[in-house]
């Protein structure tokens, strides 16, 4: 496992690098040569921030989230889903004036569900006023193991904001044969999940950023799929994983080549893998923007943050090696822009940084060769070792 140290200085310059071939192998260009290339991104302290999250003085939970945090606008009203096994929704006129605390949604099928808990992690609001959403899902005692499970990912829709859903199946499974029971891995078997989706640009096809824990490390780590628009409505079976270079493995039960391969098996003591995508659209560099936890081992101890771009979402095989942005930290790390309309989907320059659905931080994006603001002394950049 390849652990690196992190910077203790109040923010990092972000610098990307070119590598050949998916995965995050070993860098193929300077840190020089990349600024005049890619894409970079600093993380600098801002005023607090927090998402209402959810609140549940039973557990101790007092604005707590366990997953990415999907926003989307309606009209005037801003809406945000956090989760914990079950969704929360709030709403308000804009990011810091939404009301507390959040409230639990209902889904048509809550009523003798005993498929495991639910976490909606994305959603799209649709020019027709539905509202899609996708959540990760946690069946309980898998391979006979109290406490483990195999995620996998479903579909929804809401008529109403959000606040009452129609669930549409699960659309992203594991192949069956992929699990390992034997894992010392502290929750996961195997599966799909912790994941973000995307419309693409030409409004044609929805974008799937998942993670895979797959019995066989060739199939582990963050992965890519996607459906057509068009199939929205009935989703259950229309999703295809990206394969050796073509989108024609079956979302339930098929085959990936990860985007973002692990250095180290998830099934391991010593785990070394990106995961938890988090993906939107950056208006100011005109690509697509991925940020990742890094777990550096079997406990899922939180290693970095690192950020991805990619001009072209449709093609896996264009991103970029992630680069790390801000030592050990919370889990989720989510870009969400400030402005009227933007969302955890889509951001401009300067937005908000948030980690585990509260923010001390905002996240500036820069174009290739710009210089950081020159207010901000640069510290040194940091990239993946090998």
């Amino acid at each position: 496992m390849v652990v690196m140290p992190y910077l203790s200085s109040s923010f990092t310059v972000c610098i990307t690098v070119t590598v050949t071939g998916l995965g995050w192998g070993a860098a193929a260009a300077t840190g020089s040569e990349a600024a005049a290339t890619q894409p970079s991104a600093i993380v600098r302290p801002a005023s607090e921030l927090r998402l209402p999250g959810v609140t549940e003085p039973a557990r101790g939970w007092d604005g707590y989230a366990d997953c990415n945090n999907p926003l989307h606008w309606d009209g005037d009203t801003l809406h945000v889903f956090s989760s914990a096994s079950h969704p929360y929704h709030s709403s308000g006129p804009d990011l810091e004036h939404l009301a507390r605390p959040s409230r639990r949604v209902a889904f048509d099928n809550d009523a003798g569900f005993k498929g495991g808990g639910r976490w909606i992690e994305a959603t799209y609001k649709d020019p027709s006023g539905r509202l899609y959403g996708w959540y990760h899902n946690e069946p309980p005692d898998i391979c006979g193991r109290k406490y483990m499970t195999a995620p996998r990912i479903g579909a929804a829709v809401s008529q109403d904001n959000g606040l009452t859903w129609h669930d549409l199946g699960f659309v992203l499974e594991a192949p069956a044969d992929s699990l390992r029971c034997d894992t010392v891995n502290e929750y996961f078997v195997g599966g799909n999940g912790d994941f973000s989706v995307i419309l693409d640009r030409r409004g044609e096809y929805f974008h799937f950023v998942f993670d895979t824990y797959h019995a066989d490390p060739a199939e582990q780590g963050v992965s890519m799929a996607r459906m057509r628009y068009a199939d929205r409505d009935q989703p259950a079976g229309k999703v295809w994983k990206w394969h050796r270079g073509a989108w024609d493995e079956p979302g339930l039960g098929g085959h990936v080549t990860p985007i973002f391969l692990v250095r180290t098996d998830w099934h391991r003591e010593d785990v070394d893998a990106f995961w938890g995508p988090s993906i939107h659209w950056n208006t100011y560099l005109n690509h697509y923007v991925v940020l990742l936890n890094h777990a550096m081992d079997r406990k899922w101890t939180q290693e970095g943050i690192y950020v991805a771009f990619n001009p072209d979402v449709t093609n896996p095989a264009s991103w970029a090696p992630p680069v790390k942005i801000k030592g050990r930290s919370p889990f989720y790390p989510q870009v969400i822009g400030t402005a009227k309309g933007e969302t955890d989907k889509q951001a401009g320059r300067v937005a908000r940084f948030f980690l585990s659905a509260k923010s001390r931080w905002e996240i500036v994006f820069l174009k290739p060769g710009e210089p950081p603001p020159a207010s901000q002394p640069a510290s040194a950049p940091q990239r993946p070792a090998g």
